[in-house]
């Protein structure tokens, strides 16, 4: 017999949402259960049994997911290597993210942007991604002025 479907409660929903979507915006960052089931309001047992609930995978998978396709992304248009993307997507390991990479996507990164490459779309230069934000560096904090914003000298 399997599990009786277990529904989350209406009110808890926005709980979950801005869990979710906070590992959206923040997907490059190290996320733990911890932090996120604390956006949520949540303990992070509790958490983890509602988000699996509504959403159908855990919230482990969840953000392994959003960092797959970022990384599809940036493989199909840029010149990054796989270890860049890697680390631009949240990564800390390459052996970790290709392992997932191929359990997700049915194939390695690195045959996965040589088809892309095959094709003949054009790619973007790394130095571009890195200068205009399109992949995110981890170094940067929000509490660090933009460069140009925080000089008062002239």
């Amino acid at each position: 017999m399997s599990a009786p479907v277990r529904r989350v409660p209406g009110d808890l929903l926005v709980h979950l949402r801005r869990a979710r979507d906070h590992m959206d915006r923040h997907y490059t960052e190290p996320l733990d259960l911890a932090a996120v089931a604390e956006v949520a309001g949540f303990s992070k047992f509790h958490f983890q049994r509602l988000f699996t609930a509504t959403y159908g995978v855990s919230p482990a998978a969840h953000l392994s997911g959003r960092r797959i396709e970022r990384a599809q992304d940036l493989l199909r248009a840029t010149n990054l290597t796989v270890t860049e993307v890697c680390h631009a997507v949240g990564f800390a390991s390459l052996g970790s993210f290709s392992s997932r990479f191929r359990e997700v996507v049915g194939e390695t990164p690195s045959e996965f942007q040589s088809r892309w490459a095959r094709a003949g779309a054009p790619r973007i230069p790394g130095c571009f991604v890195f200068m205009w934000g399109l992949a995110e560096r981890r170094s940067v904090t929000a509490q660090d002025p933009p460069p140009g914003l925080g000089d008062t000298a002239r």
